[in-house]
């Protein structure tokens, strides 16, 4: 199976919402490993690496997020696979 990487920026209301521990159990759902993380301008970063299927079905979550987000924009930066990640964290 192929494996891809993105970087992920989440816009909208995404902090104070639920939205990196959401995160983590929908990447953790999705054999995903990588990271996910507050900015501060508001926004929430991630980096996830898996298979294309299991990455894609991670970014149709983080489109929606949990019940309490209003995500407004996703923007996906396609990156070389490294697989330097073992699990799905959140950072602070």
């Amino acid at each position: 199976m192929k494996r891809i990487a993105v970087q992920l920026r989440i816009e909208g209301r995404v902090q104070g919402v639920g939205f990196r521990y959401s995160a983590l159990s929908a990447a953790n759902r999705n054999h995903l490993s990588g990271w996910v993380r507050n900015e501060r301008d508001g926004s929430v970063s991630a980096y996830c690496e898996g298979t294309e299927a299991d990455v894609n079905a991670f970014i149709v979550w983080c489109k929606k997020g949990p019940p309490s987000a209003h995500v407004t924009s996703v923007g996906i930066k396609k990156l070389p696979f490294r697989g330097v990640f073992s699990r799905f964290t959140i950072e602070y």
